[in-house]
């Protein structure tokens, strides 16, 4: 649950530096305003929010690419920004098995974003993890 928590605040933290017009400084005390993080946590989510923020033009080169017929900048905010967070773990940190991260995404959408979102996000994440060579393409 930790995690899920810290994931939920990198979130927000990339949801207000794209509609917010934030710095990462400046979103960071707005999304964990109210918030009881454990260190750990905290920084995970500071990772990951740090991380897809600074390769943003990677993530969204990539997020294009594999999801046919939609422009990053043309897709909702809260599943462009979910699919941003979850991008990074998947090229960056191996040390999270990818289905965990697609995992983490899918619960994300459907707490954040639209019916369409969490199905949405899954078929993107699952294509991107294919390519990424993260799990096998499905048989048949």
């Amino acid at each position: 649950m930790a995690r899920r928590k810290a994931r939920e605040v990198a979130l927000k933290v990339l949801f207000q530096i794209d509609l917010g017009r934030h710095t990462l400084e400046g979103a960071w005390p707005l999304a964990v305003e109210g918030e009881v993080l454990p260190e750990a946590s905290a920084s995970f989510a500071r990772e990951l929010a740090a991380g897809a923020a600074s390769h943003q033009a990677e993530i969204d080169r990539l997020l294009s690419e594999c999801s046919e017929g939609w422009k990053v900048s043309r897709m909702a905010g809260v599943d462009r920004n979910i699919l941003r967070l979850a991008a990074y773990e998947l090229l960056y940190r191996q040390d999270i098995p990818a289905s965990a991260t697609i995992n983490e995404a899918v619960e994300l959408a459907k707490t954040y974003g639209t019916e369409e979102s969490p199905r949405f996000v899954n078929g993107v994440l699952g294509e991107l993890a294919r390519r990424l060579g993260r799990v096998a393409a499905p048989a048949g």
